[in-house]
């Protein structure tokens, strides 16, 4: 019962809008003939608004003329057609019950821009209204969804004076207030109406209580019911507010208290409540308190259809409470309520034994007519699949077609001595695709076999599952078989079953057998999958062939298969690699040439190729390319420029790109740094690169382990091993682990600078971190010659006697060396 039903049939004698909706009997004959032309005028096909007749009428209209018509008219379209035409027919004008039969006809239909257009009319007319046409005329808008129109319309025709609202007036906007989550507006409205002396009833506060409800504001909403409740005003339709509200925020227990509180007052569920409740209970897990009040809906008389026992049954299924789920299906038999698959699905996949699965059968083939025994062995079939049980269906599938079993399953002992349902496609493709997906595939095309032999056909999809299952196994062979039965078959093969086999072949790198299925592929206008292709090229540039991969993109290309980008920048990458540079210049020309729009990434790969062979001039030539097509360099793009240049000793060149970057909103990285950190480095000015690694730090660039090796061993070879020391120790504390280079290189430089003792610690720590590097090492030579050194020292030469006498140091450094357990060195 909706909360204004009451209130409405007791204010309807006093409505004014209720003269309007009254039969046209007692309406004066002269008015009903208006009336009914006007009618006929609007709704005949094609109208003509030059119409002779529809000029003489115009000077007839009224207000209840006008309304009549409205009400006739079937169509919103030609109702708002007519009722513009009538707010144009002067001197009529339209009065606030027109406008309430306009805004109820645009309600109903949802038309909320004309109706939004209606509703500002009517302020802008100056349309005086009582406060119960403003109460409709708001109702009219919620119905619609225009929440705030309605609060906005409330406020206007009170500051011009066109309304002065009553407490009906205040309960329809709360209403309409209520079906939105504006809390705040409501509880201002609410003020606002005690405010003006207007004493709040059962239709007020109802809105209210549903809003603090849908929002789950329960202290408030219990607030509001106790006061309702208080003054006797509770009914089935309050409750219902309050416990399906506590039912969708998951409060089962609050719901069920309530519940009973309403059967202590003799206050009744309706059916519509009771099936939202169960719906409720089941989604939060509840079932056992769902199953309660199933029993109380139908202690009530209601009926429950199919869709509550599907829920229900659903729920217990998931808890495993077969038995329960049982005794369900059997009540909705008894109901000659016939369960469909969903619930048989249901049933079938909760079972765990297969005792429980076979007595399930029986019963349900005791009234199966043969089609739906076959339903009931597809879904038997299907939830053995979902639940992993392949073989089990698949012996049971061969149990159903030779009529022999399998086995002493329950489930073979089922099938013994009786009349065997046939199978159909589907029950075949069910146990297929799910041999395919456990990777069966022998099992998987025995059984294809077989459903051949008994007469079923495969479908396009099944033939398809299959082909797939096949080619990712790479047995192409068996593929291509099916291919030819499928076409001998007449069923048309999809782009989805060609690429299946391009893809096998292009894994096999089978460039001539790609080809020729691309020719085949032309003719039916099926494209090739470009991830097949790439990764062919990709291959084929992996393992040296880069010829290979670009004759497959020309030849594929020639038959009319244009590559994309990605396929050509594989190939230009796998050309840099060899080193044929100019030939990925060349073929980046002829991409071009055939209209490609080159992406960042083939540019850096070719940018990289220049670089690497020192022809600096032209990368930068392709970098000015780039940008003159609109493409934006990436940091990989600058940073491999920078890498070039650093290499071939044009470092002021490259911080001019380091400040490009900065310009163009390019945010240079930790590669960026290194890499001119190194050169400064290599170049000897080992000041510019403590400066720009300070930079680095500001800018909150966070260093890494290769940028701080490289700073480190740049630091060393440039003659500042205390500071490079300094740096070694911030690396360790930010617990990266150095190379065997980074200790070789502080350990020279330590040396060079005759600080024997910090050159041992190095080595100690290097010795430690077992980092000491072996006899194929390049820098093995150094690390020698410099135990050398250390040994002859006096301030060392004990602490390397101890390092050996550990054997901390390899045994092929000792014969080197000449030192052994204590004896000095010759010298």
């Amino acid at each position: 019962m909706k909360p204004f039903q009451n209130l409405s049939k007791s204010i309807k004698a006093n409505n004014p809008f209720s003269i309007f909706t009254k039969n046209l009997s007692g309406f004066p004959l002269d008015s009903r003939n208006i009336t009914n032309d006007l009618i006929s005028i609007f709704t005949k096909q094609p109208f003509s608004p030059n119409n002779p007749e529809l000029e003489s009428l115009a000077p007839l209209l009224n207000t209840k003329v006008v309304e009549t018509v409205l009400n006739g008219l079937k169509n919103w379209k030609i109702a708002l057609h007519f009722f513009t035409w009538a707010s144009n027919q002067g001197p009529y004008k339209h009065n606030v019950y027109a406008y309430n039969a306009m805004a109820s006809i645009l309600s109903r239909a949802r038309q909320k821009a004309p109706l939004r257009a209606l509703s500002m009319d009517v302020v802008n007319s100056r349309c005086l209204m009582s406060p119960g046409a403003l109460g409709f005329l708001i109702r009219c808008l919620g119905n619609a969804g225009l929440v705030v129109e309605a609060n906005l319309l409330f406020d206007q025709v009170q500051k011009m004076g066109l309304c002065v609202p009553n407490s009906y007036s205040y309960t329809c906007l709360l209403e309409v207030l209520s079906k939105s989550s504006c809390i705040d507006l409501l509880e201002m409205r609410l003020k606002e109406m005690h405010d003006h002396g207007w004493g709040f009833d059962k239709y007020t506060l109802t809105p209210v209580l549903q809003v603090y409800c849908n929002m789950a504001e329960f202290d408030k909403a219990l607030d509001v019911f106790n006061e309702i409740h208080d003054r006797g005003w509770v009914d089935e339709y309050v409750f219902s507010i309050l416990v399906l509200a506590f039912s969708k925020w998951g409060k089962v227990d609050k719901a069920c208290e309530l519940i009973e509180t309403m059967e202590e007052k003799n206050v009744r569920l309706n059916k519509k409540t009771f099936c939202s409740l169960i719906y409720g209970f089941v989604k939060e897990s509840r079932v056992d308190k769902a199953l309660h009040l199933f029993d109380k809906m139908k202690k009530s008389g209601f009926t429950p259809d199919i869709s509550l026992y599907d829920v229900i049954i659903g729920g217990l299924c998931v808890n495993k409470d077969v038995k329960k789920a049982l005794c369900l299906y059997s009540e909705m038999k008894g109901f000659k309520i016939k369960p469909d698959v969903k619930i048989v699905t249901k049933l079938v996949s909760s079972f765990s034994k297969e005792e429980e699965l076979t007595c399930f059968f029986e019963e349900m083939q005791e009234d199966m007519d043969p089609k739906a025994s076959t339903l009931l062995y597809n879904s038997v079939l299907n939830s053995l699949v979902d639940n992993g049980s392949v073989h089990k269906a698949y012996h049971l599938l061969q149990a159903i077609t030779i009529g022999n079993c399998i086995g002493d399953g329950e489930i073979g002992k089922l099938f013994r001595g009786k009349e065997m349902v046939p199978p159909n496609s589907t029950t075949f493709s069910i146990v297929i695709n799910g041999l395919i997906k456990t990777g069966d595939l022998d099992l998987a095309v025995s059984l294809f076999r077989d459903m051949a032999r008994i007469g079923c056909k495969p479908d396009l999809l099944l033939y398809n599952n299959l082909i797939d299952g096949l080619c990712t196994s790479n047995r192409l062979q068996e593929s291509c078989g099916l291919l030819q039965e499928m076409e001998e078959s007449g069923i048309e093969p999809t782009s989805f079953t060609n690429n299946c086999i391009f893809g096998c072949l292009c894994r096999r790198h089978d460039i001539s057998g790609a080809l020729h299925l691309l020719k085949k592929m032309r003719i039916h206008g099926h494209v090739p999958w470009i991830k097949h292709s790439t990764s062919l090229v990709k291959e084929l540039c992996k393992h040296g062939k880069e010829v290979e991969a670009c004759k497959f993109l020309v030849d594929m290309a020639e038959e009319g298969f244009q590559p994309d980008i990605v396929a050509y920048s594989a190939c230009l990458d796998g050309l840099i690699k060899i080193q044929e540079v100019d030939q990925a210049l060349k073929l980046f020309q002829d991409i071009c040439a055939q209209g490609y729009c080159p992406d960042v990434i083939a540019y850096n790969i070719l940018i990289k190729g220049l670089c690497k062979t020192q022809r600096i001039a032209e990368a930068q030539n392709l970098l000015h390319e780039m940008e003159e097509k609109g493409l934006v360099p990436s940091a990989v793009t600058y940073n491999t420029l920078i890498d070039g240049l650093c290499k071939t000793d044009h470092l002021e060149e490259a911080m001019l790109f380091l400040s490009m970057m900065i310009e163009k909103e390019r945010e240079p990285n930790v590669i960026t740094y290194s890499t001119l950190i190194n050169g400064l480095c290599n170049a000897g000015r080992p000041d510019d690169a403590l400066l720009l690694w300070n930079e680095m730090g500001r800018k909150g660039c966070t260093p890494s382990s290769i940028a701080y090796m490289a700073f480190i061993h740049g630091l060393s070879n440039c003659g500042r091993p205390n500071e490079a020391l300094v740096y070694l120790r911030e690396m360790e504390e930010r617990e990266m682990k150095p190379d065997t280079y980074v200790y070789v290189g502080l350990l020279s430089a330590f040396l060079v600078d005759s600080n024997q003792p910090l050159a041992f610690e190095i080595l100690q720590e290097m010795v430690d971190e077992g980092k000491f590097p072996d006899l194929h090492d390049k820098n093995h030579i150094s690390v020698r010659n410099a135990i050398l050194k250390l040994s002859e020292d006096a301030r060392t030469s004990l602490s390397i006697k101890n390092l050996l006498a550990k054997s901390s140091i390899p045994s092929a450094s000792l014969s080197v060396t000449g030192i052994k357990d204590g004896v000095e060195p010759a010298i």
